[in-house]
């Protein structure tokens, strides 16, 4: 074997060692955190989020979009830092919570809570 064969096949190896050793890098990320989409008012206009439950991940975020007969707002009792209690006033407003410890969270918005506007999101672990 002369030294160019071999150069050659020293530098094949090592190019297909380098891209096995990064594909378990790239392999091995964590899962990004997700996002939810939760409409403030259903398309018909009834007072209502939709969906009404949520179940998701700790270290995702629910946004929640204005749609049909606001202004609206997220009020969590006991968890102010996850409320939103100005009221979004325009069409297509977004107000985002992200959630980063598991249980259930029960909300509502208060203008329209007697009518019985109400949610709720589940935080596996």
């Amino acid at each position: 074997m002369n030294i160019s064969s071999f150069a050659k096949k020293v530098n094949l190896l090592l190019v297909s060692f380098a891209f096995i050793v990064g594909s378990f890098f790239l392999s091995a990320n964590p899962a990004a955190a997700d996002t939810v989409t939760v409409k403030m008012g259903s398309d018909g206009g009834q007072l209502v989020f939709e969906p009404k439950v949520v179940t998701i991940k700790v270290g995702d975020t629910v946004k929640w979009v204005n749609n049909k007969a606001f202004p609206h707002n997220i009020v969590f009792d006991g968890h102010e830092e996850l409320s939103h209690k100005k009221l979004a006033q325009k069409p297509k407003a977004e107000l985002e919570s992200t959630f980063n410890e598991a249980g259930e969270f029960a909300y509502y918005c208060s203008p329209h809570r007697g009518a019985g506007m109400a949610g709720k999101i589940i935080v596996a672990s």
